[in-house]
Order: C-alpha cells, then sequence, then structure tokens
C-alpha cells in the first residue's frame, strides 16, 4: 500500500472483513458490537486482545512493521481517533463510529459485573490511581469483582525477569479482564505474551482510559472528542508532555492521512482499482 491514505478490505483469520486505514485494518463496529462480541467470546471460554489505535499509533505502525503487525493480529481493532473514522469515511468504506479504550473500560467493567467476571487494572500512572479508578468503576458497578490492581514502574520491562514478574502477578489473579493502561506500544506487548497466558481472558490496551476513570487526568467533552477534537484538550491540559508528539508528529500524519484518502476516493470513486466495494 502507498502512502498512509489508501484503502482496502482485509480479511484476518478468516474473520470478517477489516477496513484498512493507514496501514491497519479496523473492525467496522460499534462499541455495543464490540461487547457483545466480548461477552459471547467469555461465554465460549475464549479470550482475546482488543487494540484502539488512534493517529499516533498508525504513524509509529506506519513505520515499523513489527508495530503494524503487534496491532491487526489483536483479535479486535476499533478505531480510537476520529481521523481514521473520517478516512474510512473518505475511503467509502466506513465504520459506524469511534470506540475509545475510556469508553469500554466503563460498558466492559458492567459487562463483566453483570456476569460476576473479575477484572484487573494495569497501569495508569502512580500507584495510587488504579486504585482510584478501581473505586470508581465499583461505585457505578457495585457487583463488579476487581479482582487486583497494579502500576508497575516504568522500566518494569527493561528485563526480562522484570517483565515475567508483571505477567505473572495477572496470571495469578486469574482474571477475565484485564485492562492496560502502559501506553503503546508497552501495554500491546505486554498483553500480547498475557493473551497466550491467560487464553480464557480479555485485554484491553487501554492508554489514559484509567487514569480518565479515576479522575486524576481530565477526559475532554464528549463533543470535542466528536469533533476530532479531543488531542486539543489534551494539549492544553499536558503542553509540555504532548506538544511534541501532538503537533510535530501526529498532526502531519494525519492531514496526510485524511489528503491522501481524499485523493484516493477522486481518482476511483466507484471503489474499482483500489480493493474496495463500490461506493453506495
Amino acid at each position: 500500500m502507498s502512502g498512509p491514505g489508501a484503502g482496502e478490505w482485509v480479511r484476518v483469520g478468516g474473520g470478517p472483513a477489516r477496513v484498512q486505514v493507514a496501514g491497519v485494518g479496523v473492525d467496522a463496529l460499534t462499541e455495543g458490537e464490540v461487547v457483545r462480541r466480548v461477552a459471547e467470546a467469555l461465554e465460549a471460554g475464549n479470550g482475546g486482545r482488543i487494540v484502539t489505535p488512534n493517529v499516533d499509533i498508525c504513524r509509529a505502525a506506519a513505520a515499523d512493521p513489527a508495530l503494524r503487525e503487534l496491532v491487526c493480529s489483536a483479535d479486535l481493532v476499533v478505531p480510537d481517533g476520529m481521523p481514521l473514522v473520517w478516512a474510512a469515511r473518505l475511503l467509502g468504506t466506513p465504520v459506524p463510529e469511534r470506540v475509545t479504550g475510556a469508553d469500554l473500560i466503563w460498558s466492559l467493567s458492567a459487562l463483566a459485573a453483570r456476569r460476576g467476571w473479575p477484572v484487573y487494572l494495569l497501569g495508569g500512572g502512580p500507584p495510587e490511581v488504579a486504585g482510584r479508578a478501581a473505586a470508581e468503576l465499583r461505585s457505578r458497578n457495585p457487583r463488579l469483582d476487581i479482582c487486583g490492581v497494579h502500576a508497575p514502574p516504568y522500566a518494569f520491562d527493561a528485563t526480562p525477569e522484570g517483565a515475567a514478574r508483571v505477567r505473572g502477578m495477572v496470571v495469578a489473579a486469574r482474571p477475565r479482564l484485564v485492562f492496560v493502561g502502559l501506553g503503546f506500544p508497552r501495554q500491546d506487548r505486554l498483553t500480547a505474551r498475557l493473551r497466550e497466558e491467560l487464553p480464557g481472558a480479555w485485554f484491553v490496551g487501554c492508554g489514559a482510559a484509567i487514569a480518565f476513570a479515576a479522575g486524576t487526568v481530565a477526559r475532554a467533552p464528549a463533543w470535542a472528542g466528536r469533533a476530532g477534537l479531543e488531542w486539543a484538550f489534551r494539549l492544553m491540559s499536558e503542553p509540555g508532555r504532548l506538544a511534541g508528539r501532538y503537533l510535530v508528529d501526529d498532526l502531519p500524519f494525519a492531514v496526510r492521512l485524511l489528503g491522501g484518502c481524499l485523493a484516493t476516493r477522486l481518482r476511483f470513486p466507484s471503489g474499482r482499482g483500489r480493493g474496495l466495494p463500490p461506493a453506495r
């Protein structure tokens, strides 16, 4: 595929076709459909891994085939960033909505509370954050079983022993749902390993979702998320940490992505010649 704007339908592991945007195949699912798929799999004793790519993750994946495989090999891949939703629409292969880790931590926790499935929170920043998030999740879902929380030190995976120690803690707790908020690609490398060690559990690489749930990091208003401006809200909240990533790296990539998708759609308005079904 040439450039971040090209798109096509791709099929992964014999499952439903994914919409390919910026070199990443995403599943065309609503949040409710994601929750139903996880519920059906857990009822059957099957685990899985969810990745929620945004522009930053797609930019990293475009530059590194190993990271692209890390994303695309997940059981469910849903677009966290509105630019990916817009890009899919421009290509004539729309996805129904943005599905974020910050929303899934609530909807999947509600599912776990109804079904009695234990949940583990891993990451979120300072040690007390995951504990606060657990309390907030329980306040909304009193029956929720939080079987463990842990905030590993930043360089926990610098040695095989450190990474194995963290994995051992999660495995010993025997969760059915694990939210991992360690940032990409650290959280997703870890969930890929844990997926092998706990085949009956689901893992969600959720970025800042644990901190959002705890209330220690403010989340943008819903309207800003719908307008694709959540990045601007976070930039104003944490300019020192995020300015370089958002303005220097991600914004130019997003502009190229959307421009490339528009050019592709104008060149192939019917979808023929680029692996897409005819536009409707």
